[in-house]
C-alpha cells in the first residue's frame, strides 16, 4: 500500500518541525516546503530568512525527508501586504496573520502542494480539525494557551478536508521535549513574533516606509490637547505604550491609552486608565462574515466569542445576520474592541467562523 503524502510547511521553528517529525513516525510519505513570503528588505536585521531555511534544512536531514524552497512573495504582496497597508491607511488595525493563512498557507501552498502530488498539508499550528457527517470542523487545540484557532477562522471546507495540525493534541512543552530527544537542534528555538513573514522590526519606523506622516494632536473626549501624534496609522486602540504623554497632571498618574480615532480632524483620542468608559463597550459590528462550515449559525442561540486573539472567550449573541455582515451584544463590555481586527465566533471547543470588526 501506498504511504499517503503530506506536504508540511517547515518554517525552520520547532513546531513545524515537530510536525514533520510526527508525520514520518506515523508512515506518511512526508516532503517538507520552506516558504519565502518577503523580499523587500532580506537583508536587513529584522529578516531570519536564510538562517530559518537552513534550520529547516538541518530538521529535513535528521528526519530524513526531502525538502525544497518556494518562493511566494508575489502572492503575499498582492494578497495579504497591500490589504494589510490600505486597512492602516484608513486608521483600522488588520491582522496580517489571519489573510496569510487562507490566502498564503492554505491557498498557494495548498495549490503547490497538490502539484506535488500531496494527499494533505501539515503545518505546526496548534488546532484541530474533525470530521462530522462528511463536515469538517476546526476546533481549539488541547493547549488553550498555544490555541490558534483565531488564526484559523477563514478556512473553509475545502482547505480543512486536506489540512493536518499534528500538534493539536499536544502541550508546547511536550513539544519541545519530543524535538529535543529526536536530536533536532531547534528545540530551543525562540517562537517567533512580529508581522506574517516579514519578522520583528520597529513597527513604526517599518510603517513609515510604505505609508505617509501625517502628525496631529493627541486630545482627549473632551477635545484638551495633551500631546502629538505621529500619525493616526501608527497606533491602535488601547495602545499604552508610545504614547509618548505621562501621568496626568490631576495627581492620578493613570497611564493613558488610546480610545478612538478623528480621521478627517487627523486627531488621536486619548482617556486615562484601563477601564475608561471610553474603552468599552457590550456591542460591535462585523463585515466580511465567513462560517467554516458554509452556513451560518442559529441566531437564538448563546455563543462565545474573542475579539482579539490573548482574550478569553466572551458570552454573546449574535443579534443580526445579513449580506455578511453581524451584530453582537456581549453578556459584559469588552476592552478595545478595534476595528479592523477579527471577531471569532466559537461555540465550546468549536470555532465556527468569525469576521472583520466594522465598529463598535
Amino acid at each position: 500500500m501506498v504511504a499517503k503524502r503530506v506536504v508540511v510547511g517547515m518554517s525552520g521553528g520547532v513546531d513545524s518541525s515537530v510536525t514533520a517529525l510526527l508525520l514520518k513516525q506515523q508512515g506518511y510519505d512526508v516532503i517538507g516546503l520552506f516558504m519565502k513570503n518577503w523580499e523587500d528588505d532580506d537583508d536587513d536585521e529584522y529578516c531570519s530568512s536564510r538562517e530559518d531555511l537552513i534550520d529547516a534544512v538541518s530538521v529535513a536531514d535528521v528526519i530524513g525527508i526531502p525538502i525544497e524552497a518556494v518562493n511566494f512573495a508575489t502572492e503575499y504582496k498582492d494578497r495579504v501586504f497591500s490589504y494589510f497597508l490600505r486597512e492602516y491607511e484608513t486608521g483600522r488595525t488588520p491582522n496580517p496573520d489571519i489573510l496569510c493563512n487562507s490566502e498564503i498557507k492554505f491557498k498557494a501552498f495548498l495549490d503547490h502542494a497538490m502539484r506535488l502530488g500531496a494527499d494533505a498539508i501539515a503545518m505546526g499550528h496548534y488546532a484541530q480539525v474533525r470530521e462530522v457527517d462528511g463536515m469538517f470542523e476546526l476546533l481549539k487545540a488541547q493547549d488553550a494557551s498555544k490555541d490558534q484557532s483565531y488564526f484559523l477562522h477563514r478556512l473553509n471546507q475545502a482547505q480543512l478536508s486536506k489540512a493536518m495540525f499534528p500538534l493539536g493534541k499536544l502541550l508546547k512543552t511536550e513539544v519541545r521535549e519530543i524535538a529535543r530527544k529526536h536530536g533536532l537542534a531547534n528545540h530551543a528555538k525562540r517562537d517567533s513574533t512580529g508581522i506574517c513573514f516579514i519578522g520583528e522590526r520597529p513597527f513604526r519606523e517599518f510603517l513609515n516606509r510604505y505609508l505617509p506622516t501625517q502628525p496631529g494632536d493627541m486630545v482627549t473626549p473632551e477635545g484638551k490637547v495633551v500631546g502629538q501624534h505621529q500619525g493616526l496609522s501608527f497606533y491602535t486602540l488601547g495602545q499604552r505604550q508610545g504614547l509618548g504623554i505621562g501621568g496626568g497632571k490631576d495627581g492620578t498618574g493613570e497611564p493613558w491609552f488610546v480610545a478612538s480615532k478623528d480621521m478627517p480632524g487627523n486627531r488621536l483620542i486619548v482617556v486615562q486608565g484601563h477601564d475608561h468608559p471610553a474603552l468599552l463597550t457590550p456591542h460591535l459590528d462585523a463585515i466580511e462574515m465567513h462560517w467554516i462550515s458554509g452556513h451560518a449559525p442559529d441566531v437564538t442561540r448563546d455563543y462565545a466569542a474573542k475579539t482579539r486573539y490573548r482574550q478569553h472567550d466572551a458570552a454573546c449573541r449574535i443579534t443580526k445576520l445579513s449580506d455578511g455582515a453581524a451584530a453582537f451584544d456581549f453578556r459584559e463590555q469588552q476592552w478595545a474592541v478595534t476595528p479592523g481586527q477579527s471577531v471569532v465566533v466559537y461555540d465550546g471547543e468549536v470555532c465556527l467562523g468569525g469576521g472583520i470588526i466594522e465598529n463598535r
